[in-house]
């Protein structure tokens, strides 16, 4: 339902941006405009910006990024040429004393974000098991009943009964239902309550800085030290946490901050955002045992076009991260992985149990040449070939083609 005039739209639309790696690019853009509905897409070398209304459960559904981030501010590079180290400092500090306002903004957005989904889950908890809660209202009525029918001899007649319990229901009915009602408005009241009253005083936070580019040689220059990165990058956080300071009154908190401020500046552009998740969405919390990135890993999986039904093959599967994105993500297809080391199929079944997907993918030790399939029986092939950087093949290449094309 449309939001009255005037009325605040809920979940927000905000503006956001993903890290990705190089060339993932496309596959993001694609990602939040299918999941998301995201509009105004665009990408710069290593980050896609998009905005949407999407709540946090559909955010965490992105495959392709690495983290996920609210936007702050987007501007031109600063002009670094001829100009001191001091300079270039009082223009990072005009991230945050120009426009202080588009920092509330987003620091309320990140902060009803937060809150919408704790209150969905305090919600989910509550529903979570209705079988229940109707077995208690059983339990109640069977007690009355027999309660009525052990008094039936000497207070009324069985008529008068079965009218008295009618009535009773009635009442714990229009009891329940009063409560429920009470309970979504104290809800709604809550979730105004908690806008309202967070004090922008109370917030914590940390600095993380990224600098490349022109910009970082001109300020390492001033170094002669062998971790002058490191010390340019505590520098900068200085800068910008004195500066957060003086402008709204935040603690600086390097161990556990309610918030961290992200600043990346370069050639091209200086962005400033604020991490939605503090873990990175690449780090699946399904994979107990990492191989190929996960990232690379959908990528390559939504390249294949899978179908529901189709069989779908990995012959050199390691650790199994392939077909587990894949089988996360189009679950109504039959999975094989087949690989010929003993350790890497024991990763590949801990990470499918750990995943839930035993019953999913089956696992094989054999040799890629020698894949017990009859002909033409895979749809379709997925893997991540080693060419020899990190694991050496026994046999050429050509040999493991012909056998794939089988």
């Amino acid at each position: 339902m449309a939001a009255e005039p005037g009325e605040p739209v809920w979940p927000p639309v905000a503006r956001f941006f993903c890290t990705v790696a190089r060339g993932l690019e496309p596959f993001l853009m694609r990602e939040v405009r299918a999941r998301l509905e995201a509009t105004e897409v665009e990408y710069i070398l290593g980050k896609v910006f998009f905005t949407t209304c999407a709540d946090l459960n559909m955010l965490k559904k992105l495959k392709s990024a690495e983290r996920l981030f609210l936007l702050i501010k987007k501007q031109f590079p600063f002009n670094v040429s001829s100009v001191s180290k001091g300079k270039i400092f009082s223009e990072i500090q005009r991230l945050i004393n120009d426009e202080p306002e588009s920092w509330l903004n987003v620091i309320s957005i990140w902060k009803n974000l937060l809150e919408l989904d704790a209150k969905k889950e305090k919600l989910s908890e509550r529903d979570a098991n209705p079988l229940k809660r109707k077995m208690g209202k059983d339990d109640t009525i069977l007690g009355k009943k027999l309660k009525t029918e052990q008094m039936q001899e000497t207070q009324e007649t069985r008529e008068c009964q079965l009218e008295k319990q009618r009535e009773e229901e009635t009442l714990e009915q229009g009891d329940f239902f009063t409560k429920r009602e009470e309970f979504q408005e104290a809800l709604q009241n809550d979730v105004a309550e908690a806008v309202d009253t967070h004090n922008q005083n109370d917030l914590t936070f940390r600095v993380s800085c990224r600098c490349s580019g022109t910009i970082a040689k001109t300020l390492t220059a001033q170094y002669s030290y062998l971790f002058y990165d490191l010390l340019l990058f505590q520098e900068i956080g200085k800068v910008i946490g004195i500066a957060l300071m003086k402008q709204f009154g935040w603690k600086a908190d390097l161990r556990n901050p309610n918030l961290e401020i992200f600043i990346h500046l370069n050639n091209i552009y200086s962005v400033v955002g604020i991490p939605v998740f503090r873990v990175p969405l690449a780090s699946r919390a399904y994979i107990r045992t990492a191989g190929l990135r996960s990232t690379i890993a959908w990528a390559m999986a939504s390249v294949a076009e899978i179908k529901a039904g189709t069989v779908v093959l990995d012959p050199m599967c390691g650790l199994g991260t392939i077909l587990l994105e894949a089988a996360k993500e189009w679950p109504d297809v039959y999975y094989v992985g087949a690989d010929i080391s003993d350790s890497q199929l024991l990763g590949a079944c801990d990470n499918l149990k750990v995943a839930g997907l035993k019953d999913k993918v089956e696992l094989l030790k054999v040799s890629v040449l020698e894949l017990p399939l009859p002909s033409g029986s895979v749809d379709i092939i997925i893997s991540d070939i080693p060419f020899g950087k990190k694991f050496k093949l026994a046999k050429d290449i050509k040999s493991i083609l012909q056998e794939m094309e089988r």
